[in-house]
């Protein structure tokens, strides 16, 4: 899938309101906010053990593989029900979290 591919089908998912599955090597289903989207990257805020706590991670659109989750469903009350998500499955392991 090319990056300009990849971009299309993140940039409807980039909502405060809507969360995102991510799944790194070491870690899985990750919920998690798309900030932001570029040609290149593709910033997320991931949720962390600590409550209203975010780690906030640019990724290279090139380390990412796109696939839908099917176990969660769509958040947003301003947007029609979806009974699937979008999921960024991250090729390496999730960098530590700094406090």
């Amino acid at each position: 899938m090319s990056r300009a591919d990849k971009l299309a089908l993140i940039m409807p998912w980039i909502n405060p309101e809507e969360r995102v599955t991510v799944q790194f090597d070491n870690q899985g289903d990750i919920n998690t906010v798309v900030a932001g989207c570029s040609e290149r990257l593709v910033d997320l805020e991931l949720e962390t053990p600590v409550p209203h706590m975010r780690q906030k991670l640019s990724i290279p659109l090139s380390e990412i593989e796109i696939s839908e989750d099917p176990s969660h469903y769509t958040r947003d009350p301003d947007k029609p029900l979806q009974l699937k998500r979008l999921m960024l499955i991250v090729k390496g392991k999730r960098p530590g979290i700094a406090y």
